[in-house]
Protein backbone atom coordinates (compact mmCIF):
# COMPACT_ATOMS: atom_id res chain seq x y z
CA UNK A 1 0.00 0.00 0.00
CA UNK A 2 1.07 3.56 -0.69
CA UNK A 3 -0.04 6.64 1.22
CA UNK A 4 -0.25 10.11 -0.28
CA UNK A 5 -1.61 13.49 0.79
CA UNK A 6 -4.81 14.62 -0.95
CA UNK A 7 -4.81 18.14 -2.42
CA UNK A 8 -8.07 18.18 -4.43
CA UNK A 9 -11.15 18.59 -2.23
CA UNK A 10 -14.83 19.42 -2.62
CA UNK A 11 -17.05 21.28 -0.14
CA UNK A 12 -20.02 19.20 1.09
CA UNK A 13 -22.66 19.40 3.79
CA UNK A 14 -20.38 17.34 6.07
CA UNK A 15 -17.21 19.28 5.29
CA UNK A 16 -14.30 18.95 2.85
CA UNK A 17 -13.79 15.53 1.26
CA UNK A 18 -11.74 14.37 -1.75
CA UNK A 19 -13.37 15.22 -5.10
CA UNK A 20 -13.77 11.59 -6.14
CA UNK A 21 -15.54 10.64 -2.92
CA UNK A 22 -19.33 10.72 -2.74
CA UNK A 23 -21.83 11.83 -0.11
CA UNK A 24 -24.89 9.72 0.61
CA UNK A 25 -27.53 8.94 3.20
CA UNK A 26 -26.89 5.80 5.23
CA UNK A 27 -30.32 4.46 4.29
CA UNK A 28 -29.35 4.49 0.60
CA UNK A 29 -26.75 1.77 1.05
CA UNK A 30 -27.91 -0.33 4.03
CA UNK A 31 -31.23 -1.42 5.52
CA UNK A 32 -31.40 -0.96 9.29
CA UNK A 33 -33.61 -3.13 11.49
CA UNK A 34 -34.44 -3.47 15.16
CA UNK A 35 -33.13 -6.49 17.00
CA UNK A 36 -35.40 -8.91 18.87
CA UNK A 37 -35.51 -10.11 22.45
CA UNK A 38 -33.23 -13.16 22.71
CA UNK A 39 -33.67 -16.42 24.57
CA UNK A 40 -30.35 -16.61 26.38
CA UNK A 41 -28.90 -20.05 27.03
CA UNK A 42 -26.03 -21.18 29.29
CA UNK A 43 -24.94 -23.77 26.74
CA UNK A 44 -25.63 -21.62 23.67
CA UNK A 45 -22.84 -20.92 21.20
CA UNK A 46 -24.36 -18.04 19.19
CA UNK A 47 -23.29 -14.63 20.55
CA UNK A 48 -26.05 -12.18 21.43
CA UNK A 49 -25.18 -8.56 20.73
CA UNK A 50 -26.81 -5.71 22.63
CA UNK A 51 -26.11 -2.01 22.91
CA UNK A 52 -22.86 -2.68 24.83
CA UNK A 53 -21.61 -5.59 22.71
CA UNK A 54 -21.85 -9.30 23.52
CA UNK A 55 -24.32 -9.77 26.39
CA UNK A 56 -24.60 -13.57 26.39
CA UNK A 57 -25.20 -16.56 24.12
CA UNK A 58 -28.16 -18.38 22.59
CA UNK A 59 -28.85 -21.48 20.47
CA UNK A 60 -30.44 -19.68 17.51
CA UNK A 61 -29.23 -16.97 15.15
CA UNK A 62 -31.02 -13.95 13.77
CA UNK A 63 -28.54 -13.17 10.97
CA UNK A 64 -25.65 -14.98 9.30
CA UNK A 65 -23.55 -12.52 7.32
CA UNK A 66 -19.88 -12.00 6.58
CA UNK A 67 -20.20 -8.80 8.61
CA UNK A 68 -23.00 -7.13 10.56
CA UNK A 69 -22.99 -3.65 12.05
CA UNK A 70 -24.69 -3.48 15.47
CA UNK A 71 -25.65 -0.07 16.90
CA UNK A 72 -26.93 0.64 20.40
CA UNK A 73 -30.57 1.72 20.18
CA UNK A 74 -31.35 2.36 23.85
CA UNK A 75 -29.16 2.32 26.94
CA UNK A 76 -25.72 2.71 25.34
CA UNK A 77 -27.27 4.62 22.44
CA UNK A 78 -24.92 5.04 19.50
CA UNK A 79 -22.32 2.45 20.51
CA UNK A 80 -21.09 0.65 17.37
CA UNK A 81 -19.95 -2.98 17.06
CA UNK A 82 -18.81 -5.15 14.16
CA UNK A 83 -19.88 -8.80 14.26
CA UNK A 84 -19.20 -11.74 11.96
CA UNK A 85 -21.14 -14.89 11.07
CA UNK A 86 -24.10 -16.23 13.02
CA UNK A 87 -25.31 -13.80 15.69
CA UNK A 88 -28.45 -12.64 17.48
CA UNK A 89 -29.18 -8.94 18.02
CA UNK A 90 -31.20 -7.96 21.09
CA UNK A 91 -34.08 -5.50 21.10
CA UNK A 92 -31.94 -2.72 22.61
CA UNK A 93 -29.86 -2.54 19.43
CA UNK A 94 -30.17 -1.95 15.67
CA UNK A 95 -28.36 -3.85 12.94
CA UNK A 96 -27.52 -3.76 9.25
CA UNK A 97 -29.82 -6.24 7.52
CA UNK A 98 -29.14 -5.64 3.81
CA UNK A 99 -26.08 -3.98 2.29
CA UNK A 100 -25.29 -2.69 -1.19
CA UNK A 101 -21.96 -4.49 -1.51
CA UNK A 102 -21.14 -2.70 -4.77
CA UNK A 103 -20.90 0.59 -2.86
CA UNK A 104 -20.11 -0.26 0.74
CA UNK A 105 -17.59 -2.36 2.66
CA UNK A 106 -19.12 -2.85 6.13
CA UNK A 107 -15.84 -2.89 8.11
CA UNK A 108 -15.17 0.58 6.65
CA UNK A 109 -18.60 1.76 7.79
CA UNK A 110 -17.90 0.40 11.28
CA UNK A 111 -14.84 2.64 11.65
CA UNK A 112 -16.59 5.60 10.05
CA UNK A 113 -19.59 5.39 12.38
CA UNK A 114 -17.23 5.28 15.38
CA UNK A 115 -16.28 8.87 14.48
CA UNK A 116 -19.83 10.17 13.99
CA UNK A 117 -20.90 10.66 17.65
CA UNK A 118 -24.11 8.74 17.07
CA UNK A 119 -25.26 9.32 20.65
CA UNK A 120 -26.09 12.88 19.59
CA UNK A 121 -28.82 11.41 17.34
CA UNK A 122 -30.66 9.90 20.32
CA UNK A 123 -34.00 11.40 21.38
CA UNK A 124 -33.81 13.93 24.21
CA UNK A 125 -36.04 11.96 26.58
CA UNK A 126 -35.70 10.21 29.95
CA UNK A 127 -34.51 7.10 28.11
CA UNK A 128 -32.64 8.34 25.01
CA UNK A 129 -33.26 6.17 21.96
CA UNK A 130 -31.96 6.06 18.38
CA UNK A 131 -34.44 5.02 15.69
CA UNK A 132 -33.99 3.35 12.31
CA UNK A 133 -35.39 6.46 10.63
CA UNK A 134 -32.91 8.79 12.31
CA UNK A 135 -29.94 6.59 11.42
CA UNK A 136 -31.11 6.13 7.83
CA UNK A 137 -31.02 9.92 7.36
CA UNK A 138 -27.40 10.19 8.53
CA UNK A 139 -25.16 11.70 5.85
CA UNK A 140 -21.80 9.99 5.35
CA UNK A 141 -18.79 10.24 3.05
CA UNK A 142 -18.14 7.31 0.74
CA UNK A 143 -14.74 6.63 -0.87
CA UNK A 144 -14.42 4.17 -3.77
CA UNK A 145 -15.01 0.58 -2.63
CA UNK A 146 -11.37 -0.48 -3.05
CA UNK A 147 -10.22 2.43 -0.90
CA UNK A 148 -12.80 1.58 1.76
CA UNK A 149 -11.34 -1.93 1.96
CA UNK A 150 -7.78 -0.63 2.30
CA UNK A 151 -8.76 1.86 5.02
CA UNK A 152 -10.57 -0.87 6.96
CA UNK A 153 -7.57 -3.20 6.58
CA UNK A 154 -5.19 -0.59 8.00
CA UNK A 155 -7.42 0.23 10.96
CA UNK A 156 -8.19 -3.43 11.71
CA UNK A 157 -4.43 -4.11 11.74
CA UNK A 158 -4.08 -1.37 14.37
CA UNK A 159 -6.93 -2.94 16.34
CA UNK A 160 -5.27 -6.36 16.26
CA UNK A 161 -2.02 -4.84 17.52
CA UNK A 162 -3.91 -3.22 20.42
CA UNK A 163 -5.70 -6.52 21.18
CA UNK A 164 -2.35 -8.37 21.21
CA UNK A 165 -0.94 -5.90 23.74
CA UNK A 166 -4.12 -6.28 25.81
CA UNK A 167 -3.73 -10.06 25.85
CA UNK A 168 -0.10 -9.72 26.94
CA UNK A 169 -1.12 -7.34 29.74
CA UNK A 170 -3.79 -9.78 30.93
CA UNK A 171 -1.33 -12.70 30.89
CA UNK A 172 1.22 -10.69 32.86
CA UNK A 173 -1.42 -9.54 35.36
CA UNK A 174 -2.49 -13.14 35.98
CA UNK A 175 1.12 -14.27 36.36
CA UNK A 176 1.91 -11.38 38.70
CA UNK A 177 -1.13 -12.18 40.88
CA UNK A 178 -0.25 -15.88 41.06
CA UNK A 179 3.39 -15.15 41.85
CA UNK A 180 2.46 -12.59 44.52
CA UNK A 181 0.34 -15.23 46.22
CA UNK A 182 3.19 -17.73 46.28
CA UNK A 183 5.84 -15.23 47.39
CA UNK A 184 3.77 -13.54 50.10
CA UNK A 185 2.73 -16.91 51.56
CA UNK A 186 6.33 -18.17 51.43
CA UNK A 187 5.48 -21.17 49.24
CA UNK A 188 7.99 -19.86 46.72
CA UNK A 189 11.11 -18.27 48.18
CA UNK A 190 13.45 -15.87 46.47
CA UNK A 191 17.07 -15.12 47.31
CA UNK A 192 19.98 -13.38 45.66
CA UNK A 193 22.80 -15.61 44.44
CA UNK A 194 25.82 -14.07 42.66
CA UNK A 195 23.84 -10.92 41.97
CA UNK A 196 20.84 -12.79 40.50
CA UNK A 197 17.44 -13.55 42.02
CA UNK A 198 16.92 -17.29 42.43
CA UNK A 199 13.59 -18.97 43.17
CA UNK A 200 12.99 -22.21 45.06
CA UNK A 201 9.99 -23.99 46.57
CA UNK A 202 9.71 -24.03 50.36
CA UNK A 203 9.16 -27.42 52.05
CA UNK A 204 9.32 -26.61 55.76
CA UNK A 205 6.40 -24.73 57.33
CA UNK A 206 5.05 -23.85 60.73
CA UNK A 207 1.37 -23.61 61.69
CA UNK A 208 0.43 -20.16 63.03
CA UNK A 209 -2.70 -18.27 63.97
CA UNK A 210 -2.74 -16.73 60.48
CA UNK A 211 -1.98 -19.96 58.61
CA UNK A 212 1.10 -21.83 57.38
CA UNK A 213 4.26 -19.81 56.93
CA UNK A 214 7.92 -20.80 56.43
CA UNK A 215 9.67 -21.93 59.60
CA UNK A 216 12.14 -19.04 59.53
CA UNK A 217 9.46 -16.34 59.16
CA UNK A 218 7.95 -14.51 62.13
CA UNK A 219 4.46 -13.25 62.94
CA UNK A 220 4.40 -9.61 63.98
CA UNK A 221 1.82 -6.95 64.73
CA UNK A 222 2.08 -4.02 62.34
CA UNK A 223 2.23 -1.61 65.26
CA UNK A 224 5.48 -3.22 66.45
CA UNK A 225 7.25 -2.39 63.19
CA UNK A 226 5.41 0.55 61.62
CA UNK A 227 4.60 3.95 63.08
CA UNK A 228 0.95 4.84 62.37
CA UNK A 229 -0.83 8.19 62.66
CA UNK A 230 -4.03 9.86 61.53
CA UNK A 231 -3.90 12.25 58.63
CA UNK A 232 -4.99 15.86 59.00
CA UNK A 233 -7.05 18.27 56.97
CA UNK A 234 -4.71 20.02 54.51
CA UNK A 235 -4.17 23.73 54.45
CA UNK A 236 -4.17 25.87 51.32
CA UNK A 237 -4.81 23.83 48.17
CA UNK A 238 -2.70 24.46 45.09
CA UNK A 239 -3.72 23.64 41.53
CA UNK A 240 -0.76 22.45 39.50
CA UNK A 241 2.25 21.74 41.72
CA UNK A 242 3.51 21.57 45.28
CA UNK A 243 3.39 18.84 47.93
CA UNK A 244 1.04 16.02 46.86
CA UNK A 245 -2.01 15.27 49.02
CA UNK A 246 -3.26 11.70 49.50
CA UNK A 247 -6.34 10.37 51.23
CA UNK A 248 -9.09 7.75 51.03
CA UNK A 249 -9.56 8.41 47.32
CA UNK A 250 -5.85 8.40 46.45
CA UNK A 251 -4.29 11.58 45.04
CA UNK A 252 -6.27 14.74 45.85
CA UNK A 253 -4.12 17.63 44.68
CA UNK A 254 -1.32 19.76 46.08
CA UNK A 255 -0.58 21.90 49.10
CA UNK A 256 2.34 24.09 50.15
CA UNK A 257 3.69 22.00 53.06
CA UNK A 258 4.10 18.38 54.09
CA UNK A 259 2.75 16.33 56.98
CA UNK A 260 5.34 13.56 56.73
CA UNK A 261 8.64 13.16 54.93
CA UNK A 262 9.80 9.53 54.81
CA UNK A 263 11.24 7.23 52.11
CA UNK A 264 7.96 5.30 51.70
CA UNK A 265 4.55 6.03 53.19
CA UNK A 266 1.70 3.57 53.48
CA UNK A 267 -1.69 5.31 53.18
CA UNK A 268 -4.81 3.39 54.23
CA UNK A 269 -8.32 4.72 53.67
CA UNK A 270 -9.86 5.07 57.11
CA UNK A 271 -13.34 6.25 56.21
CA UNK A 272 -15.15 7.09 53.00
CA UNK A 273 -17.90 5.54 50.91
CA UNK A 274 -16.56 2.57 48.95
CA UNK A 275 -12.94 3.31 49.77
CA UNK A 276 -12.35 1.94 53.28
CA UNK A 277 -9.37 -0.40 53.23
CA UNK A 278 -7.86 0.90 50.01
CA UNK A 279 -4.09 1.12 50.27
CA UNK A 280 -1.64 3.43 48.52
CA UNK A 281 2.14 3.63 48.54
CA UNK A 282 3.75 7.05 48.19
CA UNK A 283 7.28 8.35 48.63
CA UNK A 284 8.98 11.45 49.97
CA UNK A 285 7.20 14.57 51.19
CA UNK A 286 3.38 14.20 51.25
CA UNK A 287 0.31 15.40 53.09
CA UNK A 288 -2.24 12.80 54.26
CA UNK A 289 -5.87 13.87 54.73
CA UNK A 290 -7.99 13.18 57.80
CA UNK A 291 -9.96 10.37 56.11
CA UNK A 292 -6.84 8.20 56.03
CA UNK A 293 -4.16 6.69 58.24
CA UNK A 294 -0.52 6.64 57.26
CA UNK A 295 2.38 4.50 58.39
CA UNK A 296 6.13 4.23 57.88
CA UNK A 297 8.91 1.93 59.09
CA UNK A 298 10.15 2.44 62.63
CA UNK A 299 13.29 0.50 61.81
CA UNK A 300 14.36 -0.07 58.16
CA UNK A 301 15.85 -3.41 59.20
CA UNK A 302 12.49 -4.71 60.44
CA UNK A 303 9.54 -4.21 58.07
CA UNK A 304 9.32 -2.00 55.01
CA UNK A 305 6.25 0.00 54.04
CA UNK A 306 6.58 -1.34 50.50
CA UNK A 307 6.43 -5.02 51.53
CA UNK A 308 3.47 -4.22 53.82
CA UNK A 309 1.71 -2.46 50.94
CA UNK A 310 1.95 -5.53 48.69
CA UNK A 311 0.76 -7.82 51.48
CA UNK A 312 -2.25 -5.61 52.28
CA UNK A 313 -3.40 -5.21 48.67
CA UNK A 314 -3.08 -8.95 48.05
CA UNK A 315 -4.69 -10.37 51.19
CA UNK A 316 -8.03 -8.56 51.43
CA UNK A 317 -9.35 -10.68 54.33
CA UNK A 318 -7.96 -8.18 56.81
CA UNK A 319 -10.35 -5.50 55.55
CA UNK A 320 -13.49 -7.52 56.36
CA UNK A 321 -12.02 -8.53 59.69
CA UNK A 322 -11.13 -5.04 60.90
CA UNK A 323 -13.80 -2.78 59.42
CA UNK A 324 -16.04 -1.30 62.13
CA UNK A 325 -19.10 0.95 62.11
CA UNK A 326 -18.84 4.47 63.47
CA UNK A 327 -21.55 6.11 65.58
CA UNK A 328 -22.94 7.59 62.38
CA UNK A 329 -23.09 4.17 60.70
CA UNK A 330 -20.08 4.68 58.44
CA UNK A 331 -17.57 1.93 57.74
CA UNK A 332 -14.28 2.77 59.40
CA UNK A 333 -10.87 1.26 60.11
CA UNK A 334 -9.27 2.38 63.34
CA UNK A 335 -5.64 3.05 64.05
CA UNK A 336 -5.72 0.49 66.89
CA UNK A 337 -6.98 -2.27 64.60
CA UNK A 338 -4.17 -1.60 62.13
CA UNK A 339 -1.55 -1.65 64.87
CA UNK A 340 -2.87 -5.04 66.05
CA UNK A 341 -3.06 -6.58 62.56
CA UNK A 342 -0.70 -9.57 62.37
CA UNK A 343 1.22 -10.38 59.20
CA UNK A 344 4.03 -12.79 58.25
CA UNK A 345 7.43 -11.13 58.25
CA UNK A 346 10.42 -12.52 56.30
CA UNK A 347 13.93 -11.18 56.77
CA UNK A 348 14.54 -7.70 55.43
CA UNK A 349 16.62 -9.16 52.58
CA UNK A 350 13.79 -11.45 51.49
CA UNK A 351 11.27 -8.61 51.80
CA UNK A 352 13.47 -6.62 49.45
CA UNK A 353 13.72 -9.52 46.99
CA UNK A 354 9.95 -10.07 47.02
CA UNK A 355 9.35 -6.37 46.45
CA UNK A 356 11.87 -6.29 43.60
CA UNK A 357 10.19 -9.22 41.81
CA UNK A 358 6.71 -7.70 42.11
CA UNK A 359 8.05 -4.28 41.11
CA UNK A 360 9.67 -5.78 38.01
CA UNK A 361 6.38 -7.29 36.90
CA UNK A 362 4.61 -4.00 37.65
CA UNK A 363 7.07 -2.02 35.50
CA UNK A 364 6.81 -4.47 32.59
CA UNK A 365 3.00 -4.22 32.74
CA UNK A 366 3.25 -0.42 32.86
CA UNK A 367 5.45 -0.46 29.74
CA UNK A 368 2.84 -2.53 27.91
CA UNK A 369 0.12 -0.10 29.02
CA UNK A 370 2.22 2.74 27.60
CA UNK A 371 2.59 0.80 24.34
CA UNK A 372 -1.18 0.35 24.22
CA UNK A 373 -1.69 4.10 24.72
CA UNK A 374 0.76 4.83 21.88
CA UNK A 375 -1.05 2.40 19.56
CA UNK A 376 -4.44 3.88 20.45
CA UNK A 377 -3.11 7.37 19.76
CA UNK A 378 -1.71 6.19 16.41
CA UNK A 379 -5.03 4.57 15.51
CA UNK A 380 -6.98 7.76 16.33
CA UNK A 381 -4.63 9.75 14.11
CA UNK A 382 -4.98 7.24 11.27
CA UNK A 383 -8.77 7.24 11.59
CA UNK A 384 -8.91 11.02 11.37
CA UNK A 385 -6.60 11.29 8.36
CA UNK A 386 -7.92 8.29 6.41
CA UNK A 387 -11.65 8.72 7.06
CA UNK A 388 -11.59 12.40 6.07
CA UNK A 389 -9.46 11.75 2.99
CA UNK A 390 -6.64 14.04 4.08
CA UNK A 391 -4.40 11.01 3.61
CA UNK A 392 -5.27 8.64 0.80
CA UNK A 393 -4.21 5.02 0.33
CA UNK A 394 -3.77 2.98 -2.83
CA UNK A 395 -1.90 -0.08 -4.03
CA UNK A 396 1.82 0.64 -4.48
Amino acid sequence: MKFYREIDFQETEIGKIPKEWKVTKLGNIITIKNGKRPLLSKDGLIPVYGANGIMGYTKEFLVDNDYTIVIGRVGASGEVHLAQGKIWISDNALYSEKVDKTKLWLPFLYYLLKTKKLDSLASKTTHPIITQTTLSKLTIQLPPLAEQQKIAEILSTADRAIEDVDKTINRLERLKKALMGELLAGRIRVKEVDGKLTFYRETEFQETEIGKIPKDWKIKKLGELLEFAHGKRPGMLLTNSGIPIYGAGGFYGYTNTYLVNKPAILVIARVGKGSVGKVYLVRGSVWITDNAIYGYSKDPSGLTATYTYYWLIFDKNWVEKYVRRSAGGYAIITLDSLENLKIPVPTIDEQTNIVNVIYLFTKVIELHHEEKIRLERLKRGLMHMLLTGKIRVRES
